[in-house]
């Protein structure tokens, strides 16, 4: 199931199921359990209440995250963009986690697409596939272009710690990324997603990320305190890190193409 998260374009401000990050379906839907796309600024979360079978710890030394998944992640979408033999397998470790992919753009980081999934997958694969789905299949977004690539930043997030709330504000600002399950207006059931960042970049306190979670998911009517407390909430942890087109060059430079 894919789904985005990732906030919304700054607020302006396949074979896994995934998300897009902004908090609804694939950039704009619902759920219903069934496993779909997150997208930065809206994610879709099926399966996401299945959240039990997800890698809850790190790797044993702690640390998942590295910056050669950034650097295989320009791999694929620069093979993919020129039509040239895919990359070979990456270094680093290929455990099973959750993970987003996010492309920016440009000095202020734009969102430029952003998918990912809160199904466990091995990171090899699953960041061969989000490179591109995120990079190609965000429904809010062109797909992105070779003319890009140079002013590209992509960053890469490995969901860990997996726990439901007590209550809706049951999590941290900047320490927790959130997901959330509630009915729509006309009953039916929804999903939605940000990473722990969303909340900190749109300056938002926590009613205001439930708020502007539950507008993204598809709820439109009047957001109340019954609203808010009749919500399901699974909080999480995300190691995130973030390589530019400069680096990546320079990496390629030094290391020679992986």
């Amino acid at each position: 199931m894919s789904a985005g998260c990732c906030g919304t374009k700054k607020q302006k401000t396949a074979s896994s199921p995934s998300s897009s990050c902004n908090g609804t379906d694939d950039g704009g839907g619902s759920s219903s359990g069934s496993n779909t796309h997150f997208a930065q600024g809206s994610s879709s979360l099926t399966g996401l209440n299945h959240h039990s079978h997800l890698t809850n710890g790190h790797s044993k030394n702690g640390t998942v995250a590295h910056p050669e998944m950034g650097f295989y992640c320009f791999d694929v979408l620069y093979s993919h963009l020129h039509s040239s033999e895919p990359p070979k397998p990456p270094r680093f470790t290929n455990e099973e986690y959750p993970l987003f992919v996010t492309w920016a753009i440009g000095k202020d980081k734009r969102l430029r697409g952003c998918i990912g999934t809160f199904s466990a997958m091995n990171l090899h694969s699953g960041l061969r596939e989000y490179a591109v789905t995120s990079a190609f299949k965000d429904s809010r977004f062109s797909p992105i272009t070779a003319d890009e690539l140079s002013k590209l930043h992509v960053s890469v997030s490995i969901l860990t710690n997996f726990e439901d709330a007590e209550d809706h504000m049951d999590w941290e600002v900047g320490t927790h990324g959130i997901r959330i399950e509630f009915h729509s207006d006309r009953g039916s059931r929804r999903t939605a997603t940000y990473l722990p960042e969303v909340a900190t970049e749109q300056g938002w306190d926590r009613i205001q990320t439930i708020d502007s979670l539950l507008r993204k998911g598809g709820f439109k009517g009047l957001v109340t305190q019954d609203v808010r407390r009749n919500i399901k909430l699974v909080r999480y942890r995300s190691e995130k890190v973030s390589v530019s087109w400069q680096d990546y060059w320079t990496h390629w430079k030094n290391n020679g193409k992986s």
